[in-house]
């Protein structure tokens, strides 16, 4: 089987949609051999945050020089950057091979009269395959959807069971009510693991904590990092023992993620885990996690981030109205349609100068540009429903001047093609020049 063959096959399974519940993974894994058996893990869950704690914390064990593998979706470069270890991308050819074993072992269940698993389950199989044969000290696993049910909840040697910010998502799937999707994401906590958390409202706090007492499990909750100074290109701070430190992650939230790394290095320091001070300041300052309010250009300052629910929206606009006060937004969006849009548009837009809307590229879920522009123009009137990603960014970069900041969020499915665009039309103005 070859790369593009392995992602022919994975497209296929994608019909089977988003199933929740362990029997079929279980199914697919036992298939396998149950590679997960073998691992250790560092489980994380969440709403907002997960992939940059995970980024912080997987960038300071490597550092530390372990061998640590990295499990996360969505993706916003490249496909591949799902599977990672100590920062790698899992190479095609390995990549071929083992979506073969995975497609092997599905054709015996299927064979067997079992449920075809999802694509989701499929690729956390790989994970898990690649992790062993990569021999890896630990894996830092991103729950996909909520947690107790989700494919990746599968493990059963978690050391950490850590939870970024959680708030209202997946409504009326994972729970109802912001107490019963924690109750739901408190799921991967597991007997003898840590349990660590990002700063919660209170009531996601108590949820967390009943449910790590009631296993007679510490729990530690992050506290407030200190800030002495920070722009769109980063943040300097302290936290605890581990003196100044800086990380060229932005945004308002990122001490929050970082802190609940920090408090995640300082449960596996407790087990025994060598991590130095050192190893922590070098990791927090190498850490890359692209999409969160990421620069990708400074001429004019073209900036990405994934805010795709109310909360998110939220720690988005506050930061842009600390880092960019006065300046003129432009800004490019696009949602899911099962997504909060309104509110997200309700947050962000007034802030705008005008707004260019796009289609993403799940044509099942998007919410189309159209129907995206009519909801901002009761935010913002100066709003055009554009035909592709690629234009929106030609006209708002057109649009801007010297000073000017444009802007491009919502799904994290799109800001792939705005930072290619981006790069294009930069490349092509230079040669112009030349």
């Amino acid at each position: 089987m070859t790369y593009k063959e392995a992602r022919v096959y994975l497209d296929e399974l994608s019909k089977y949609g988003s199933v929740l519940g362990l029997d079929t993974i279980r199914g697919l894994l036992r298939e396998l051999g149950n590679p997960q058996d073998d691992l250790k893990f560092i489980h994380i869950a969440g709403t907002n945050g997960k992939g940059s704690v995970l980024a912080y914390t997987s960038t300071i064990l490597s550092e530390a020089g372990y061998r640590i593998g990295r499990y996360v979706s969505p993706t916003v470069v490249s496909y591949l950057e799902r599977i990672q270890t100590d920062g790698e991308w899992i190479p095609e050819e390995r990549f071929a091979y083992l979506t073969e074993k995975v497609r092997d072992a599905i054709a015996r269940m299927e064979a067997a009269g079992e449920h075809s698993p999802t694509v989701f389950e499929a690729e956390t199989a790989i994970a898990f395959l690649y992790f062993k044969e990569m021999d890896c000290d630990l894996v830092v696993l991103e729950a996909g959807l909520g947690g107790e049910l989700d494919a990746t909840n599968i493990v059963k040697n978690t050391a950490c069971a850590v939870f970024a910010s959680i708030s209202l998502d997946h409504i009326g799937v994972i729970g109802n009510t912001l107490e019963e999707i924690a109750e739901n994401k408190a799921g991967i906590i597991k007997p003898g693991c840590a349990v660590i958390s990002a700063e919660q409202k209170k009531s996601v706090r108590e949820v967390l904590r009943s449910r790590a007492e009631s296993m007679g499990l510490e729990f530690a909750e992050a506290g407030q990092a200190q800030v002495s100074s920070e722009d769109f290109r980063g943040i300097r701070f302290s936290y605890k023992e581990f003196g100044d430190l800086y990380s060229p992650l932005a945004g308002k939230c990122q001490t929050v993620n970082a802190a609940a790394a920090l408090e995640t290095v300082r449960a596996l320091r407790r087990m025994g885990y060598r991590i130095s001070d050192e190893d922590v300041r070098r990791g927090i300052r190498k850490t890359v996690w692209p999409g969160r309010l990421t620069c990708v250009s400074e001429h004019p300052l073209l900036l990405l981030d994934g805010a795709h629910n109310e909360e998110a929206a939220l720690r988005l606009r506050e930061s842009m109205e600390c880092y960019f006060p006065g300046r003129r937004l432009i800004f490019i969006m696009g949602v899911f349609r099962d997504k909060e849009y309104e509110k997200i548009a309700d947050i962000m837009c007034p802030l705008a100068s005008s707004v260019h809307t796009v289609s993403l590229p799940d044509r099942k879920r998007t919410l189309t540009a159209e129907e995206l522009a009519q909801t901002v123009r009761r935010r913002c009137p100066h709003v055009r429903a554009e035909e592709s990603v690629e234009k929106a960014v030609e006209e708002a970069l057109a649009e801007a001047g010297s000073e000017d900041v444009v802007l491009a969020f919502g799904s994290l499915s799109y800001l792939g093609q705005v930072k290619e665009a981006a790069e294009r039309l930069g490349k092509e103005s230079r040669t112009e020049l030349d």
